[in-house]
């Protein structure tokens, strides 16, 4: 298996689950997720799981700034419905790293380490994202620009002949490497850009 060479460069982070902990899956519950984790679940790599990786790291090191951030101890919210646009693949990625799940989520032993009902969608907030910790109650809202880092402006047409011509590799080639460049200038260029990625204490 081979990844493109910058996966390796882009931030990681190590969360604390009590649940992997409790069950002996990790030493003391610690876990490093990567980049390669999300792009693995998800099945592949865009901007949009490229921005919501960043999103829940930069969300989850505000709400732990002294300490490890827990998974399974933050409640997850987004601002758009389940069926609306990229929500579900966003949610998907906001899961991996913080556990929050739906009504299929983990229903927890004993009255511990549940999952289940951490996951909500179509909530009145004021950017796409909160994320919640459950214990202290702190929040914070993020959101991402993709605009600022625009593709090349000979996508379009490459991808228009992709689709006409499946069976040309170089084409393939040369759309998935360009792709995978924007990506890129996302997770390493503008990993800490405000103005990509807004993470702000929530209000209300």
């Amino acid at each position: 298996m081979r990844f493109p060479d910058f996966f390796a460069d882009v931030r990681r982070i190590t969360l604390r689950d009590p649940l992997a902990d409790f069950l002996g899956a990790a030493d003391d519950g610690i876990i490093e997720y990567a980049y390669e984790d999300a792009v693995k679940m998800a099945g592949h790599s865009c901007p949009t799981v490229a921005s919501a990786w960043m999103l829940s790291c930069h969300a989850l090191r505000a709400l732990y700034p002294d300490g490890v951030p827990e998974r399974g101890g933050v409640r997850v919210t987004l601002r758009g419905r389940l069926d609306e646009g990229v929500n579900g693949v966003i949610a998907s990625i906001a899961t991996l790293l913080t556990g929050a799940a739906q009504d299929g989520g983990f229903k927890g032993l004993g009255g511990r380490f549940a999952r289940r009902g951490l996951l909500d969608f179509g909530v009145d907030q004021p950017l796409a994202l909160r994320f919640t910790r459950i214990d202290t109650g702190a929040a914070v809202d993020a959101q991402a620009d993709l605009s600022l880092v625009p593709a090349a402006p000979e996508m379009p047409e490459l991808l228009a002949q992709c689709l006409a011509v499946p069976g040309d590799r170089a084409l393939a080639r040369r759309f998935g490497a360009l792709w995978q460049e924007r990506v890129r200038r996302i997770l390493i260029e503008h990993a800490d850009d405000p103005a990509v990625f807004r993470i702000a204490a929530a209000t209300s």
